[in-house]
């Protein structure tokens, strides 16, 4: 199993490293032995919205040889969403079997009209932004609509990783990454 983390000018680093975590301990924790990951961009460099570099493994290659694609939001996801170049580079993902954003990552999603015909969510504040890309925004922490899943604001990140755990390897695993991230079951409710 492959995943591809697609990075950005402006994306929020706990966008990112919330789902970032739990999901790598697949194979760190030896659950998934095979799981391999890249960072991937659309740009050599990639800086978050308080200039935190991250340095890409890809850099404007196409996405359709993973099996998940990791979405971050941040505010680069306001100006991405008009770039053609920046969107026909994420359309390349179209084959990955399963396609998950965090925060305002499900605009880029969207724009790249993997949202058509199914229900999302975003972060709060742009819930009317994300209206013209899907059927429906709903203000749940995560929305899975089979191959698309789509989680609300930065901190959600780290609930749609563990949620992705469970998805991947069961219910014992998720909850074995839970506690060894010490992350409290009570705002794991998803």
């Amino acid at each position: 199993m492959k995943i591809g983390f697609a990075l950005f000018e402006g994306l929020t680093a706990l966008d990112f490293v919330g789902i970032y975590d739990p999901l790598t301990r697949l194979k760190t924790m030896g659950f998934i032995p095979d799981l391999t990951w890249e960072t991937c961009s659309f740009t050599r460099e990639v800086r978050d919205n308080t200039g935190l570099k991250f340095t890409p493994d890809k850099v404007a290659e196409s996405l359709h040889n993973y099996d998940i694609l990791v979405v971050p939001g941040g505010f680069g996801t306001r100006i991405l969403i008009n770039d053609p170049d920046f969107i026909d580079w994420l359309k390349t993902a179209r084959d990955c079997k399963l396609k998950v954003s965090v925060c305002t990552g499900s605009l880029l999603l969207g724009a790249a009209g993997f949202l058509r015909e199914k229900a999302a969510t975003t972060h709060p504040g742009a819930y009317s932004d994300l209206e013209k890309y899907c059927s429906g925004v709903k203000k749940d922490r995560i929305v899975d609509e089979g191959d698309v899943i789509t989680a609300g604001g930065v901190t959600s990140s780290i609930d749609l990783g563990l949620y992705l755990c469970e998805k991947l390897a069961g219910k014992e695993v998720k909850e074995k990454i839970r506690l060894q991230m010490d992350y409290p079951a009570i705002l794991n409710n998803y």
